[in-house]
């Protein structure tokens, strides 16, 4: 088994088991005591979950970018708390097929400034899942364009890029 299809089993493996015990994780977490994960999913929310289990922004911004195999996801998502504007590069990695960096964490009213490096050809930056599904960029392969978003509520916002999407060029935002 090459690198490649072991990382892609463990990575499969990993989230089956992840989205197993997951399921468990209903909102009143009343489950039929057999080990399977099943909780009846009866929660409204009103102890501070959202009744339905779901993972943390950091956990699904994890799972989104290893279940892509991320291009630069090394497993670390890059602390840029404290800062009120944060930049990511668009065409960055040898071949331009990375986001750099490729995962973030950012306070609320943090604005993201994703610059184009000129490298790799066109790029955009789309939503594709998460919280924020209004990302949306336009093809852009010169260097030195920017596309600018302000993140105003916690979330995750998961993205990718269009054109690049089957070289691993996926990015997410942890907003906390």
């Amino acid at each position: 088994m090459n690198d490649l299809s072991r990382r892609r089993f463990v990575l499969g493996t990993g989230a089956v088991a992840v989205t197993g015990a997951l399921a468990g994780c209903g909102g009143n977490g009343n489950g039929n005591g057999g080990g399977n994960g099943n909780g009846n999913g009866n929660g409204d929310g009103s102890d501070g979950g959202n009744g339905g289990g779901s993972a943390s922004p950091e956990e699904q911004a994890t799972s989104y970018l290893n279940e892509n195999e991320a291009n630069g996801f090394e497993g670390d998502v890059s602390d840029q708390t404290g800062q009120s504007e944060v930049t990511v590069e668009v065409g960055a990695g040898p071949n331009g097929f990375q986001f750099a960096p490729t995962a973030i964490t950012v306070d609320t009213g943090t604005t993201v400034t994703w610059e184009w490096t000129g490298e790799g050809g066109q790029h955009n930056v789309v939503s594709n899942g998460g919280d924020y599904g209004d990302l949306e960029s336009e093809r852009i392969a010169e260097e030195g364009h920017t596309y600018t978003y302000t993140f105003e509520e916690a979330g995750a916002a998961l993205y990718v890029c269009e054109p690049h999407r089957a070289q691993g060029k996926y990015g997410a935002v942890v907003v906390q």
